[in-house]
């Protein structure tokens, strides 16, 4: 992994592109979840996407031993550009927390670090099965100014106090949640489990609920990092589907980047099937 992490980024995303494929074509679970998800939001029959899907799953992989094991400056050097950081100023200024929300989409790994190396942030996320890849996950992530926190009720907790102190925190809004802890909702028209804190925390007076989304650049030449507020809710609509309508239109301005073989609409275990 240390010997990956040195590669350069072309060189990183070429080894993704053969990787995604060599998933996609031993995996049948992966390549059915993929092909599925992808029909379900539309872009069934467009074989750019898939193969444009393919290629980015793979490069989420490779890319990670340099995300995870250079300096933290090596790392937020990779962002090339920014749109929307005056946002982040503009809460700053104005002494509000920030909720930023970085989906399966793009190059999410990146969001965070680049938020953490200009100010404090709270990131929740959920341990992986492999005990190994946890311990690397989380030597990798503990950075400078990240505090990791799990998702469970005592994360909750300090996501909370880390608003309360006007600092920024980072979520996984379309990750399934557990049982008791998300809604059914529609996601690209299919009932998903969708979790109710990420628009809970949004919807507070002293908090600015920004979308990150970290574009891979062609050729491997780094990352274009763009930040947006949440999109008003509309008359009827709920705060989870709010969230998830958000998501969807950001996905479609570039859908071979989104995380297409992750199972978004499993069942938690416990729950009642979708309605």
């Amino acid at each position: 992994m240390r010997l990956a992490s040195t590669l350069p980024l072309p060189l990183a995303h070429s080894a993704g592109w053969l990787l995604g494929w060599l998933m996609y074509a031993i995996s049948p679970r992966y390549r059915a979840h993929l092909k599925e998800n992808l029909a379900i939001a539309g872009f069934g029959g467009d074989l750019q996407v898939r193969r444009e899907a393919i290629a980015a799953a793979g490069r989420l992989l490779t890319e990670l031993p340099a995300l995870w094991l250079r300096s933290h400056a090596e790392v937020a050097a990779l962002v090339r550009q920014v749109s929307g950081w005056e946002l982040i100023v503009e809460a700053q200024a104005a002494g509000r927390g920030i909720v930023f929300l970085t989906p399966h989409h793009g190059c999410f790994e990146i969001s965070a670090q680049y938020g953490a190396f200009h100010f404090p942030m709270t990131i929740m996320y959920r341990p992986p099965r492999l005990a190994w890849l946890g311990e690397f996950m989380l030597a990798g992530r503990a950075r400078p100014g990240v505090k990791l926190v799990t998702a469970d009720r005592r994360g909750v907790r300090d996501l909370l106090s880390a608003l309360k102190k006007h600092e920024a925190i980072g979520i996984l809004p379309d990750q399934v949640p557990g049982l008791g802890e998300g809604e059914w909702t529609e996601f690209f028209g299919k009932p998903a489990y969708t979790m109710t804190l990420a628009p809970r925390l949004a919807t507070r007076d002293d908090v600015t609920c920004l979308v990150a989304f970290a574009r891979r650049l062609p050729g491997g030449r780094g990352y274009a990092l763009t930040l947006r507020k949440l999109a008003e809710a509309r008359p009827g609509e709920t705060e989870a589907r709010r969230l998830n309508r958000c998501l969807e239109d950001l996905i479609r301005e570039c859908p071979g980047q989104y995380l297409w073989g992750y199972n978004r609409y499993k069942t938690p275990a416990g729950a009642e099937r979708s309605p």
